[in-house]
């Protein structure tokens, strides 16, 4: 079975809504994370301050994966999801990618869906 290349590392994971196309966050996942990925059909990752860590298992908001994708270099994947809980990012909104560039400036798009000191017991990076 092709997987992904873990020779040099990590490799980067793009969350993306199966139905709207919507990016909804990068993460990077190991070995273990895509391993674990694909027995649990949920969203996993890696990283170096958290550990492994399954999306949505403070929050409640989890990732069904439905569709993977790898690149041509075998070192990024795509999950097509769906996503519960209507947040994907850990400042409750919608997607990670929440602040748009115009002019000079950011511009802040959506609201957040919940308030994460109300959801997480400790702090979150």
């Amino acid at each position: 079975m092709e997987r992904p290349d873990f020779s040099k590392g990590l490799v980067p994971a793009i969350a993306q809504d199966a139905d709207t196309g919507e990016i909804l966050m990068l993460a990077y996942m190991n070995e273990t994370a895509w391993d674990e990925t694909l027995k649990t059909g949920r969203g996993v990752y890696w990283s170096r301050t958290r550990g492994l860590w399954r999306k949505g298992e403070e929050s409640g908001n989890h990732q069904d994966v439905l569709e993977i994708r790898i690149d041509c270099d075998l070192d990024t994947v795509v999950l097509k999801v769906r996503q519960h809980g209507g947040a994907a990012c850990h400042l409750g909104y919608r997607s990670c990618f929440f602040r748009k560039r115009e002019g000079d400036g950011w511009k802040t798009e959506g609201e957040p869906l919940f308030d994460p000191a109300a959801v997480y017991k400790k702090p979150h990076p």
